[in-house]
C-alpha cells in the first residue's frame, strides 16, 4: 500500500501521553474565531496547557453535526471574514510555536470545503502548515479515494468517525483506513457539552479495539475534568470541544488555557496534573 510506511504525527503523540501512563488530551476550536490571531493565540494556550492534540475546525455554512455553540461561533468567524484558506495560517501559526513539543495539529472539516479547493491542493498546503492530518466527520472510506492518494502522498494522517449504530463491517473497513487514529462519536446527534457522557462510548472503543484499531479517542459531550477522567480509563484519547469553544466565547484565551488545565487534571488515573515535556 502506498504511504503504509508513513510517520503518523497524531499516533506519536497518542503515543507519547501513553508512555508517560495517561490518556492523551485533544482540544478542539473553529480557525478564525473570533478571528485568526486569536484562535492561533489559542491553540498555543491548548498546546501549553496540558492538550496532546489540537483539532482545528473549518467554519462551514452548513454544520449538521454540530451544535448551536459551535455553530455561533463558526458563523461569526465567517461573518468575520474567515476563508477556508486561513485555516493553514491558523495551524503554521500553531505549530511554529509549539515546534518540538510534539503537538499534534489535526483539520477537522466537512467534506465539501476540502472539495471547493481541491483535494490535493488542500493536503499539499496542510503539510506545508505542518498540520499532522484531516478528521473527516462527513467522508466514509468508501468514498475517500481521492483522499486517500492524497493523505499518502503528503504524509498526512486520516481520522475517519465510527458511532454506536456502525456494524462490525463498518468498524473493520474504518479502522482499516484510518491513520493516526480512529475517532469514536460516544453519542448519536449533535455536538454540545453535556452532564454525563454516554454508556455506549465504553463499548464502542472495545468494538473498535477488537476490530484492530490501535487508537480510539472519544468526542461528543465532554465537558469537564469529570468526564474526561471517565472515559481515560478506557479510550486512548480524550476529545473536548464545545466546552472550549464556550471558554472561549466568555473568557478569550485565558479561559480557554484554564478550562484545558482543568480538563488535563483528569487524564491519569489518580486525576493528578501530568507532567508535559516542554
Amino acid at each position: 500500500m502506498i504511504g503504509a510506511n508513513i510517520s503518523s504525527k497524531s499516533a506519536a503523540a497518542i503515543d507519547r501521553a501513553k508512555e508517560q501512563g495517561r490518556s492523551a488530551l485533544i482540544c478542539y476550536l473553529p480557525a478564525g474565531y473570533p478571528d485568526v490571531q486569536a484562535s492561533i493565540d489559542a491553540g498555543i494556550a491548548m498546546a501549553a496547557n496540558g492538550a496532546d492534540l489540537i483539532e482545528i475546525g473549518i467554519p462551514y455554512s452548513d454544520p449538521v453535526m454540530d451544535g448551536p455553540v459551535i455553530q455561533a461561533a463558526t458563523t461569526e468567524a465567517i461573518a468575520n471574514g474567515f476563508r477556508v484558506e486561513s485555516v493553514f495560517d491558523v495551524v503554521a501559526g500553531i505549530t511554529a510555536a509549539t515546534a518540538g513539543t510534539g503537538v499534534a495539529v489535526l483539520v477537522m472539516t466537512y467534506w465539501n470545503p476540502v472539495l471547493r479547493l481541491g483535494v490535493d491542493e488542500f493536503g499539499r498546503r496542510l503539510a506545508e502548515a505542518g498540520g499532522a492530518g484531516l478528521i473527516t466527520p462527513d467522508l466514509i472510506p468508501d468514498e475517500a479515494a481521492e483522499w486517500m492518494t492524497a493523505s499518502d502522498k503528503y504524509g498526512l494522517d486520516r481520522v475517519f468517525l465510527v458511532a454506536p449504530s456502525s456494524s462490525p463491517e463498518r468498524l473493520q473497513n474504518t479502522v482499516a483506513a484510518s491513520r493516526g487514529f480512529v475517532y469514536a462519536v460516544s453519542i448519536m446527534g449533535v455536538t454540545g457539552a453535556r452532564t454525563a457522557v454516554s454508556s455506549t462510548a465504553e463499548k464502542l472503543v472495545a468494538d473498535t479495539h477488537a476490530a484492530g484499531a490501535e487508537r480510539v479517542c472519544v468526542g461528543l459531550g465532554v465537558s469537564h475534568a469529570d468526564h474526561v477522567r471517565e472515559i481515560a480509563a478506557y479510550a486512548d484519547g480524550v476529545i473536548v470541544g464545545t466546552a472550549l469553544v464556550s471558554a472561549m466565547r466568555d473568557g478569550g484565551e485565558p479561559a480557554v488555557a484554564a478550562l484545558t488545565k482543568e480538563l488535563s487534571t483528569g487524564l491519569s488515573p489518580a486525576g493528578k496534573e501530568t507532567d508535559q515535556p516542554s
